[in-house]
C-alpha cells in the first residue's frame, strides 16, 4: 500500500508491473489518471483497477490530489515498476 500526494498539475511517471495489479483510490482533491490510452477523471473516492502490463500514471488536479495505491499480490523483488520514457501525457 502506498500513500501518494500530488501538487496541482504534478505528473507521475508512466509505469507498469510484470505481475502485480493495482487499485488506486482518490482520497481528496481531483486527478486525471492515464491507463493505457484511456484518460479517467478522478473525484474523491473514485477507484481504478489497473491490471499487470498496462501503463499507468496520475496527474494532480487544480487543488492537487491525495491517492492510496494498493497492489496485489505481493510479488516481491523483480516485479518493480518499469518506467517508460516514451509514454507521455498529452497536454
Amino acid at each position: 500500500m502506498s500513500h501518494l500526494r500530488f501538487a496541482p498539475g504534478a505528473k507521475s511517471h508512466g509505469h507498469r508491473h510484470k505481475r502485480q495489479e493495482e487499485i488506486y483510490v482518490l482520497v481528496s482533491g481531483s486527478a486525471e489518471m492515464k491507463v493505457g490510452d484511456d484518460l479517467i477523471e478522478l473525484r474523491p473516492w473514485s477507484a481504478v483497477r489497473v491490471p499487470p502490463h498496462v501503463m499507468r500514471g496520475i496527474k494532480g488536479g487544480p487543488d492537487g490530489a491525495e491517492v492510496i495505491a494498493v497492489g496485489a499480490p505481493n510479488t516481491g523483488p523483480g516485479d518493480g515498476d518499469e518506467p517508460d520514457p516514451a509514454w507521455t501525457w498529452e497536454d
